[in-house]
């Protein structure tokens, strides 16, 4: 089977609550708002929002999936966390510094950064 994954979302309780978190965090515009569904570009990845409510839909927020972010030093992934609830703290995991934080909406993300000169 040839398959890629091009996207996710989060479901969210306040569309424009999580757009403010998201475009804060990615430091960029979204991409589509809408009352239901809006979309940030992640260098061609779709990172999707989702008004369940407004869709009459159920969902649990928390850990249950974890996606993970990676950016390119400790210093940006510290500046980052420095913002954030954090539920994970930073620790080194292998090869990577590791932290999970808290969205907006209840969601856990993890951030990530590798460690420079990992023997």
């Amino acid at each position: 089977m040839d398959c890629s994954i091009k996207s996710l979302y989060f479901c969210v309780e306040d569309m424009d609550r999580a757009i403010n978190f998201y475009e804060n965090l990615l430091e960029q515009e979204v991409a589509i708002r809408d009352d239901i569904y809006s979309v940030f570009d992640v260098n061609g990845f779709r990172l999707g929002l989702f008004a369940y409510q407004k869709m009459n839909e159920q969902h649990t927020f928390g850990s249950n999936c974890l996606p993970s972010l990676e950016v390119n030093s400790l210093n940006i992934l510290k500046s980052k966390l420095s913002k954030l609830e954090i539920v994970f703290p930073l620790t080194q995991i292998g090869s990577n510094w590791v932290a999970e934080f808290k969205d907006s909406e209840g969601n856990h993300i993890e951030i990530t950064t590798p460690v420079k000169d990992h023997k």
